[in-house]
């Protein structure tokens, strides 16, 4: 009976010491999905470029696919496949498509609506081409390759023009 109490006194004071922590668990962080996905599925260019009509006919192949029923517009079911494809791709970034008109389907224009949006409003010269850069703002700038693949150093470093420097005709 003496050792109860000093055996519930070491059971709570180890329960406390795991109750305590100075630095409480955050959940964790949702990957971030840029909004631009909905339109880079539709790159083939090499430099990582998008036209306008490239994107149009990237649209075009999607709706296609997801009109099973072939009527030129999306049924119901059609619409809620798309939908819960975009949200378990695009997760927070997800556009679903919305039959604002009440008319029971959703049509091409309507399916196109949001990424033609987006491109123009990333297309801030109005080019009718979206670049690598305008595509992922939040990226440093790619360097542009000139197709030269040799090494450049500035002159007198490593290998570069003399070791003096640039020369008079330099």
């Amino acid at each position: 009976m003496k050792k109860l109490p000093i055996l519930l006194g070491l059971a709570a004071l180890a329960l406390s010491a795991c109750a305590g922590d100075d630095h409480p668990r955050k959940p964790p962080e949702a990957p971030w999905h840029p909004a631009t996905l909905m339109l880079e599925k539709y790159v083939t260019n090499t430099d990582g470029s998008l036209t306008h009509a490239q994107m149009e006919a990237g649209l075009r192949r999607d709706f296609d696919a997801a009109d099973k029923d072939r009527t030129g517009c999306l049924n119901a079911d059609e619409t809620r496949a798309i939908n819960e494809e975009r949200l378990a791709a695009d997760r927070s970034t997800a556009s679903p498509l919305v039959d604002f008109t009440g008319r029971g389907c959703i049509d091409f224009d309507t399916f196109a609506n949001t990424p033609r949006s987006l491109f123009q409003a990333l297309d801030r010269d109005n080019s009718n081409v979206l670049t690598w850069q305008e595509l992922h703002p939040w990226l440093p700038a790619k360097p542009k390759d000139n197709g030269d693949r040799s090494e450049k150093h500035p002159p007198g470093r490593h290998g570069g023009g003399s070791p003096q420097g640039p020369g008079p005709n330099d």
